[in-house]
């Protein structure tokens, strides 16, 4: 194991009343060390490679792939239009044609875009220092929930599918993350989660946020 990577048990805490209505909902995570750096040039040469992955009759034919399928599945169990509120491997797909490159960032957002780009499977990032040791889960959001922890946070109505800890609220699912629980300039290790749904093998969940990791210990 690369020593710049501390790795943890992943976790799968889905609220019960969640796991009896979406059978296959997973959240896995892990801590990797990573900070608010540029990528190093084999990274962005990996992402130039990637997107010639990417033309426009291959962007259509993805919605009938199994894991891309199930995901839309998924968005519409929940009230969501997958063509109007785009899968993330659709959405940077589709981000990939009217930019015509998948275009670098930073180390971590372009490690996240590769594991989608690769596996299918979404994965976002998280400040470690403001999570909860217990980990994160996947709950329904409750009277009186806020949506950030600063000044500026903003009550959010009851019913909504969350990624969250005992601290309270990272993120919507399948949504951004809260600002500030990101990746910043202070931030020296991150959680890295990726969700799951029904019709995507466990095998590869795990394989997107091992390829964070990969990536994460390229520099």
């Amino acid at each position: 194991m690369p020593e710049e990577v501390e790795l943890q048990a992943a976790s799968r805490f889905v609220a019960p009343e969640l796991s009896a209505e979406f059978p296959g909902l997973r959240l896995d995570w892990l801590t990797a060390r990573a900070g608010a750096r540029e990528s190093p040039r084999e990274v962005k040469h990996r992402l130039r490679t990637l997107s010639n992955r990417y033309r426009g009759a291959s962007v259509v034919a993805m919605r009938t792939q199994p894991i891309p399928s199930a995901y839309r599945t998924f968005f519409r169990h929940i009230g969501l239009d997958p063509d109007a509120d785009r899968i993330p491997s659709e959405e940077a797909a589709v981000a990939r044609l009217l930019q015509g490159a998948f275009t670098p960032t930073t180390l971590v957002a372009d490690a996240l875009l590769i594991a989608l780009i690769e596996t299918g499977v979404p994965v976002w990032a998280l400040d470690a220092d403001i999570v909860e040791p217990g980990g994160l889960g996947i709950r329904t959001t409750l009277a009186g929930d806020r949506l950030g922890s600063s000044e500026h946070s903003h009550h959010i109505a009851p019913e909504r599918l969350v990624v969250a800890d005992a601290r309270g609220i990272h993120a919507l699912l399948f949504g951004d993350v809260v600002p500030g629980h990101g990746i910043g300039p202070r931030t020296e290790r991150a959680i890295l989660f990726a969700v799951g749904v029904d019709g995507v093998p466990a095998i590869h969940i795990e394989e997107a946020l091992w390829v964070c990791v990969e990536v994460l210990n390229s520099i």
